[in-house]
């Protein structure tokens, strides 16, 4: 039994960490050629920082746990099918299937080495990867400006006991502080009651605050049914809400890129001040059945060691494997795409690549491996 899973899994191991450095160094290569166009230029923040070849290479390197987590369903399957067609281009999964090796224990097998990938997918996405893009978007801003959502930047909602706020952030700095932050704050019966426009703030999860400078704060004072503006300018100024730095990074970087439970937060305080989330409810399904499949690629992956080799060579099945996971991929993003479109059910959306590759995926496995 250990000779047994030495083989398989050695083989599969060493082609699948194979197909998966080769995926990673050609994406890190269109990465850098991005980053080409703006070596050499100064910091808008400060002119004596240049942007150089080591800020491009370490960006680089930071995008690369992103690059995995997408990758690995994908380098799953082409070092699956490379590995299990080797084995069976040699004889040897004949010689294991002679000894006993049945369908049902080979799929047993495939699926324990699917499930150490799925829980490797894991780690890297909700730990890895969120940790390193963030850090390379910080890196980006330091050298080439701040973080920002097209023109008016990330707007977010919060409701307290008796108002309700809209916060409109321009800018997130390097250093994780907020810039340009204006702040409407309305009453229960929708009409405004005050303005707060800052020119920097910092956010403080321990005590739920913000902690806004160079602030200008608007009132209105209601005297006989007329509103009369009052103008205060303050160089700090305490705003108690409950949004969290978290909650702005989903709304500023790429809620794909994000850890599962700060989607979740996310999509609850949007729920709370009945904000759509429909596009982050399809992230957050997404990021919970991406790593199964990993199950379903090694199971699409087993009839490849069942077919005959006389007439075709390695590369044509190989190619295949390779034409399989790019569908896989781009599928998986055209669902989520329509799904946001369409309002579809956020989990259907997001499963759904998943389950059409897993019933043609034990399809072929009946058909090829159980009646022929």
């Amino acid at each position: 039994m250990r000779t047994l899973r030495k083989l398989i899994y050695g083989e599969l191991v060493v082609a699948i960490g194979f197909v998966t450095l080769a995926f990673l160094s050609l994406f890190a290569f269109f990465d850098l050629l991005d980053e080409l166009s703006a070596i050499g230029r100064p910091s808008p923040l400060d002119p004596s920082m240049v942007y150089g070849m080591p800020q491009a290479l370490m960006y680089v390197g930071l995008l690369l746990p992103s690059r995995l987590y997408e990758l690995l369903p994908i380098a799953v399957l082409i070092g699956s099918v490379y590995g299990l067609v080797r084995l069976a281009q040699s004889s040897e999964f004949t010689i294991l299937r002679t000894s006993g090796l049945g369908p049902w224990r080979a799929l047993k097998k495939l699926l324990v080495l699917g499930l150490a990938f799925v829980c490797l997918t894991v780690v890297v996405g909700d730990y890895v990867a969120p940790w390193a893009d963030r850090q390379g978007q910080l890196l980006k801003a330091a050298y080439r400006g701040q973080i920002s959502v097209g023109q008016t930047g990330a707007w977010l909602k919060e409701r307290g006991d008796n108002a309700q706020s809209s916060v409109n952030i321009r800018a997130l700095n390097p250093d994780g502080g907020l810039q340009g932050v204006r702040i409407f704050e309305f009453d229960d019966t929708g009409r405004i009651r005050q303005t707060l426009m800052a020119e920097s703030a910092v956010v403080d999860n321990a005590r739920g605050i913000w902690v806004l400078h160079g602030v200008e704060q608007r009132g209105f004072l209601e005297t006989e049914n007329i509103f009369q503006p009052q103008l205060n300018r303050l160089e700090q100024l305490e705003w108690p809400n409950s949004i969290t730095t978290d909650m702005i990074a989903v709304a500023l970087l790429r809620p794909d890129r994000m850890r599962t439970i700060d989607l979740f937060n996310y999509i609850r305080h949007l729920e709370v001040n009945n904000q759509s989330a429909q596009r982050y409810e399809i992230e957050f399904w997404r990021k919970v059945f991406y790593p199964l499949s990993c199950l379903v690629m090694v199971v699409l992956a087993l009839p490849f060691a069942y077919l005959h080799f006389r007439d075709k060579g390695l590369a044509a099945y190989v190619f295949a494997g390779v034409m399989i996971g790019i569908s896989f991929f781009l599928l998986n993003n055209v669902f989520g795409y329509i799904g946001n479109l369409r309002s579809w059910v956020p989990w259907v959306a997001a499963a759904a690549p998943s389950l059409i590759y897993s019933v043609v995926s034990l399809g072929a496995f009946g058909w090829l491996v159980l009646k022929r």
